[in-house]
């Protein structure tokens, strides 16, 4: 099985190390690793393997881009069905009485949905229909979401990301990261989305530079929780 999923990947290990990054299989051959430390517009981490969120069933494609933004920078875009999929989840879980907050298992993706205010004026219309967004402000969202970001996620939505296909991209921690559910790694489909995760990188990097050294909000953002981080994880 390994050396079968060795030559199904070969075309995107071809890629990779035409790029300068280092491809490697996973332990038990059932999933791939590129790093790419000089990577523009910073070192890039791509991973494909079991799905490490129970909201993308099977297999996921996951990326970080390393930026060194300002770690109050938390911004997201992700499919719209997902998000009122999440939103359902999030509310069942914390109406009950005993728990009156969102603990610390809760991946981020769902604590934003609460936490931050949801940004409902997207420039273009294909956005403001296929994707939710949501942010620390709605001014740094809007600024972020709003040019050569939406141009890219208005194009993805025609075949890359189709209609209720789960996708998530985050500006976090100082990073930029993409999670979407891929069953089959396809290199056309990662050559694409490595594209738009380099594009929402850029458009964060211009939006950070509007944030003080003292941030633009109160602290009691998700700061006030420790995210966790699994062994594999790119978080």
């Amino acid at each position: 099985m390994t050396r079968a999923n060795a030559a199904r990947w070969r075309p995107i290990q071809e890629w990779a190390e035409a790029r300068g990054a280092e491809f490697n299989q996973s332990g038990d051959g059932q999933g791939f690793l590129i790093e790419h430390p000089k990577a523009l517009p910073g070192p890039l981490r791509i991973e494909w393997g079991v799905s490490q969120r129970s909201y993308l069933p099977g297999s996921e494609l996951r990326m970080r881009c390393e930026m060194g933004l300002n770690r109050d920078l938390q911004l997201m875009v992700l499919c719209r069905a997902l998000m009122e999929n999440l939103e359902r989840a999030v509310f069942e879980a914390y109406t009950d009485t005993l728990k009156t907050r969102v603990d610390t298992d809760t991946p981020e993706e769902m604590r934003w949905l609460v936490m931050f205010p949801k940004f409902n004026n997207a420039a273009s219309q294909i956005v403001r229909q296929r994707f939710g967004v949501v942010g620390v402000t709605k001014e740094l969202t809007g600024a972020w979401i709003d040019g050569e970001l939406s141009e890219a996620l208005a194009q993805a939505s025609q075949d890359l990301l189709p209609e209720g296909h789960p996708f998530v991209l985050m500006s976090m921690r100082g990073n930029l990261y993409l999670r979407t559910e891929m069953s089959e790694p396809d290199l056309p489909k990662v050559q694409a989305l490595v594209r738009l995760l380099e594009c929402a990188a850029r458009e964060a990097h211009r939006v950070s530079g509007r944030l003080s050294d003292d941030g633009a909000w109160p602290t009691t953002t998700s700061v006030a929780w420790t995210p966790s981080t699994r062994p594999g994880d790119v978080a």
